[in-house]
This record gives structure tokens, sequence and C-alpha cells, in this order.
């Protein structure tokens, strides 16, 4: 469906270009690292928005880090999602748990200073805020992204994905002000099935397009 991230962020920008009329300086666009950056950039571009990211980590399974238990983000409005149903039925001991928590905790705040370059975080209080990712499979990471901007007060807050399953885009519908979602394909192998180029972002090219993007709005 989409050549790669940038096609896709494209593609979202015009649906979403009513946005710079309707809220104007009060829209800031935030990617999910990394690839979901490269989708904002478009979008950003688009709506002559700031940019920023918004760094959430996935909590792996013991032995069986691919398997999520779970996302944490950090920020002025720490958030945890657990996947209570996976926990109960792999058993995972609270002291994991925890520890798990602290270490991918640890590595969002190492993450936030890298691709921010010291620059402080955009406020999302009152503001319109687009949450960007290149696809969603299951939500949890970007289920910890909407509750910690809740808490942050966020004024309104819209979900922007090139490609998601029915079923996850109609539950994280209904957790956010608007959802901006261009497939919802029956059949959903993977995020990457739906793109010509699905190769990995690298940190680089996070920052590149953070200090390319406009900052203040």
């Amino acid at each position: 469906m989409f050549t790669n991230r940038e096609h896709a962020g494209r593609l979202l920008g015009l649906r979403l270009a009513h946005f710079e009329q309707r809220y104007g300086d009060d829209v800031i666009v935030l990617g999910l690292a990394r690839g979901g950056v490269v989708v904002a950039a478009q979008i950003a571009e688009a709506l002559a928005a700031p940019l920023d990211v918004l760094v959430v980590r996935k909590l792996g399974a013991p032995a069986r880090p691919e398997l999520a238990i779970g996302a944490v983000t950090d920020g002025e409005h720490p958030q945890r999602v657990l996947n209570e149903r996976v926990i109960a039925t792999l058993g995972v001991q609270q002291e994991f748990l925890q520890q798990e928590i602290e270490r991918q905790l640890q590595e969002v705040r190492r993450r936030e200073a890298l691709y921010r370059g010291g620059r402080p975080a955009l406020q999302a209080t009152d503001r319109v805020v687009i949450i960007v990712d290149d696809g969603i499979a299951t939500g949890a990471t970007v289920r910890a992204g909407i509750q910690s901007l809740r808490r942050a007060s966020a004024g309104r807050i819209v979900l922007a994905v090139p490609v998601a399953p029915p079923e996850t885009a109609r539950a994280l519908g209904a957790e956010v002000d608007e959802l901006a979602c261009l497939e919802t394909p029956d059949v959903f192998p993977a995020v990457g099935s739906f793109y010509d180029d699905f190769r990995q972002t690298t940190d680089e090219e996070v920052i590149a397009l953070l200090a390319k993007g406009r900052w203040h709005g």
C-alpha cells in the first residue's frame, strides 16, 4: 500500500491538511520512535507544525523479550500499560516486572536525551497533539503514549497511522478524540507487509529529522 514511511506520511498529511486552518499554532506532532518520526516529519511539514519525539518502550516477557507484556513511557507524566492477561498466563513475577519497567524507563530517558540533543520536550498542555506511528499491530505502545498525553492535559489527542487491524483501530479510536487511519485490512500479518520499503529507522535519522523540524510553535 505504501512505498515507504515518507510516502505514508505525505498521504496522512493530506488527510490532516485541514488541521492547519482549523487549529493553527495549537497543533504539535509527536512521532513514536523510531519509525513513527519519519512519518510524523511529513505531517509536521504539511501542517507547518512543531515536531517532537514520543519514546515508548515495550516491556518484554521473561526469556521472550519479543513478546510484549506491556509498555512504558517517561516524561512529566510517566505511564505504564500492562497486558494483565499475558502476565497472568506466563506467571510473570512482580520482581521481574518491576526490574523490566525500570530497565525500559532508563532506555526511554537515554533515547529522549539522544534524540532531542538537549532541547526541552514540547508541552502538550491545551494543545492539539497528533500522535503518529508507522503502523499499529496490538497498540500497546501507542496506548501508553495516549495515557501520558491525557495526564499532561493535552487539549485534543489525534492518532494518525497509515495502517492498523480493524479491531485495533476501533479500540484505539475510542481512546482518542480523532483517529486518522488510511487502511484497516482484515488480513494483517505485520506492519511491514504493507510497505515496499520498511527498512529499520536509525537513531541518526531520527536525530536529523528532529533537528530539521520546526521546534517551537
